[in-house]
C-alpha cells in the first residue's frame, strides 16, 4: 500500500469534527483583522488574535498585510487592492481544501496551482455609473493540479473543495455585515 503525504493531517480535522459535533458551542469562532490607515489609500492591517473553542486564541505569530492601489489609480501601490485579497482568500481556501481533500481520499498531489480572476468595472467604485456595482462582476478560478488521479477524480476534489471552503461560501452567499462607528 502507497502511503500518501500531502502534509495535512487529516486525523486531526476528523477527531475535530467529531468532537464539534457534541459541542457546537465551541465551533463558534470569531476571526479578526485590524487595519490602521497610512496615508492616502494605503493601510497596514494585521492579525494575530481570534476567539475560538470558547476561548481566546493567538496566531504563532502575527501577520501584516499592506493594502493600496496601483499607480494608475493615482495612488503609491504599497501593496496588493483591498479586492485583491479576496482573490487571495479564495486561491488560499480552494487550494488547502484540495490537498486536504486529496489526502484524505488517499490520492498523492505533487503541485496545486490555482489563478483567480476577478471581473471588475471600476466605474463603480469611482462613482462614474450608478448602475454599475462596487464589487466583481464575475470571478474564475482555474485550477492546474498534477496527482496521481483521473481527471474525473481531480475535478471531484475540486467540487469538495469548493462546497466546504468558507471564503467560497461568504463570496457566494449573503453575509450580514454590519459597520459602526466606536
Amino acid at each position: 500500500m502507497t502511503v500518501v503525504d500531502n502534509g495535512v493531517n487529516v486525523q486531526a480535522l476528523l477527531e475535530a469534527r467529531e468532537a464539534l459535533k457534541g459541542a457546537p458551542e465551541a465551533a463558534q469562532f470569531t476571526w479578526r483583522a485590524t487595519s490602521k490607515w497610512e496615508k492616502g489609500v494605503h493601510s497596514t492591517a494585521t492579525v494575530q488574535k481570534f476567539f475560538g473553542l470558547g476561548q481566546e486564541q493567538t496566531h504563532k505569530k502575527e501577520s501584516v498585510f499592506s493594502a493600496d492601489h496601483p499607480e494608475v489609480f493615482a495612488a503609491e501601490d504599497n501593496g496588493i487592492t483591498p479586492i485583491e485579497y479576496l482573490l487571495v482568500g479564495l486561491a488560499s481556501c480552494l487550494t488547502a481544501g484540495v490537498a486536504s481533500v486529496a489526502q484524505n481520499r488517499g490520492i498523492q498531489v505533487r503541485s496545486i496551482e490555482s489563478t483567480v480572476e476577478g471581473a471588475h468595472d471600476i466605474r463603480g467604485i469611482l462613482g462614474a455609473d450608478s448602475d454599475v456595482r462596487n464589487g466583481f462582476n464575475d470571478v474564475k478560478v482555474t485550477f492546474n493540479i498534477n496527482a496521481d488521479a483521473s481527471k474525473e477524480e481531480i475535478e471531484a476534489l475540486v467540487a469538495q473543495s469548493q462546497k466546504r471552503s468558507a471564503v467560497y461560501d461568504a463570496l457566494t452567499n449573503p453575509t450580514n455585515v454590519t459597520v459602526e462607528v466606536a
